[in-house]
């Protein structure tokens, strides 16, 4: 009977969860696929593209962290049914994601250079360069669909992102074939190939999500007549002043993993192309929860509309469970199968690329044991988040972001990995200490503020008596 208030509510959380979670692995399947067919080439691009999109990594995840404050706005907006109000945070959220998608491209070419200055491979360099040129384009439009995005998984309708994600991924693999490899007569570009198949499908992912949202009857009045230079400086504060901690929490996780990738290539081309792989497979992972991330988002965002917090708190500990129990399956799916994945990246018939292959498959086994331990952690801190952001909770979950990664987190990660004989395990040992001390501590502040709420409330409804 205990359990039964929250499994109850699995259905719909898997519902609601289910087209985020697909859209969001559509995104890492663009870089599984875009990893894969450039491991055929070599550990040297492989470790390029791995050096390339840690820039973007970093400027994606400010610009995809700003984008989740749509979402809370415009689920309380639509709890309270309250067209007025969802139409205006979705058109001032658009707006500012396409100014910082615009700042984020034009700040990766001013960094480029950077790279340069950074310890690491000259051949990979050499060859992440180019690459970077047209990924950096892309982020453009990938920042604007999260603005879009985040507006439909507000409204509930999570499945027009994952259509759109659908489409684009078939692009980019028919895209990347014949570019990397110079097939149907098209040039042989190497990862330059998969950089074009990345802007060309992401700019699909933009249009074709609009046009899902304009034939949709709840959500055509919302992306039509959109007057964008029209603007509230009242509102434009009220989307920043949550989307700016929102983008910091995002940017200090995802940074610390950037580190991760920077570490790696100070150890060598080999231990950086493990890296990619093993963090490329742990990313799969960690789509699905963030997925049940949005889901927290949203029902809490809804909840907080309606005013109705224990029922806020039912519902968020009901998405915590059934996240949890999928976060315990995929940390034995990586137990088992650890040392195997990673060789699906490599091609063990290069004779000339079989030692660098065989170091690289084992370093990366090695990497997923470790991922399969944080499993766990990871998951609630990023389901945690989501709820917290539901209840337009930023400042202190922004804080606790950054003791957690980067005052326990990195430290351990640099001293471990640089230091000792720890290596690439020392890096990731430092990454499981951060997830989990972040893990803990958002939890708690959860638990914390929606019991403070829901007295409050209490409280309200026995003085108005």
């Amino acid at each position: 009977m205990f359990l039964s208030q929250y499994t109850r509510e699995f259905k719909y959380n898997l519902k609601l969860a289910t087209p985020v979670i697909l859209g969001m692995l559509g995104h890492t399947v663009v870089a599984l696929v875009d990893n894969i067919m450039v491991g055929q080439l070599g550990t040297a691009e492989l470790a390029a593209v791995s050096l390339g999109n840690s820039f973007m990594f970093i400027a994606m995840s400010l610009g995809i962290g700003f984008s989740t404050a749509i979402t809370p706005l415009v689920a309380e907006a639509d709890g309270e049914n309250n067209f007025k109000q969802g139409k205006s945070s979705f058109k001032h959220g658009l707006f500012l994601c396409t100014v910082l998608g615009a700042f984020l491209v034009a700040a990766i070419f001013l960094a480029k250079p950077v790279m340069y200055h950074m310890g690491q491979p000259e051949e990979v360099v050499a060859l992440a360069m180019p690459y970077l040129n047209l990924v950096a384009i892309s982020l453009f439009p990938l920042i604007v669909f999260q603005a879009f995005k985040q507006f439909s998984d507000g409204l509930s309708l999570t499945r027009y992102p994952m259509y759109a994600t659908i489409a684009a991924n078939v692009v980019n693999v028919v895209l990347n074939y014949m570019f990397i490899f110079g097939k149907f007569s098209a040039p042989e570009l190497g990862i330059v190939g998969a950089a074009i198949g990345t802007l060309a499908s992401r700019v699909i992912m933009v249009i074709y999500l609009w046009f899902l949202l304009y034939k949709d009857t709840k959500a055509r009045p919302f992306v039509v007549h959109i007057k964008l230079f029209k603007l509230s400086k009242k509102m434009l504060a009220k989307v920043a002043n949550l989307g700016v901690p929102s983008a910091l929490q995002m940017f200090f996780e995802v940074a610390i993993f950037t580190a991760a990738i920077w570490l790696s290539g100070i150890l060598g081309k080999n231990p950086q192309a493990a890296n990619q792989i093993a963090l490329n497979l742990a990313s799969m992972t960690f789509m699905v929860a963030m997925g049940f991330s949005v889901a927290a988002m949203i029902r809490v965002g809804n909840q907080k509309g309606l005013k109705r917090f224990d029922e806020l708190r039912r519902i968020a500990f009901s998405i915590f469970l059934l996240s949890t129990i999928l976060a315990a399956v995929f940390a034995i799916f990586l137990f088992v199968f650890y040392a195997a994945l990673p060789k699906m990246y490599l091609d063990f018939d290069n004779l000339a690329e079989f030692a660098d292959n065989t170091e690289v498959a084992s370093i990366a086994g090695t990497l997923l044991l470790i991922a399969a331990v944080f499993q766990i952690s990871d998951t609630i801190q990023v389901v945690a988040l989501g709820a917290l952001r539901g209840m337009q909770d930023v400042m202190i979950p922004t804080l606790i972001t950054f003791i957690a990664y980067w005052l326990v987190g990195f430290p351990i990660s640099y001293y471990l990995g640089l230091h000792t004989a720890y290596a690439s395990s020392g890096i990731w040992i430092g990454l499981l200490a951060g997830l989990t001390v972040s893990g803990i501590l958002l939890f708690m502040r959860f638990n914390y503020l929606s019991k403070k709420l829901r007295s409050s409330a209490s409280t309200a409804e026995v003085l108005e008596q």
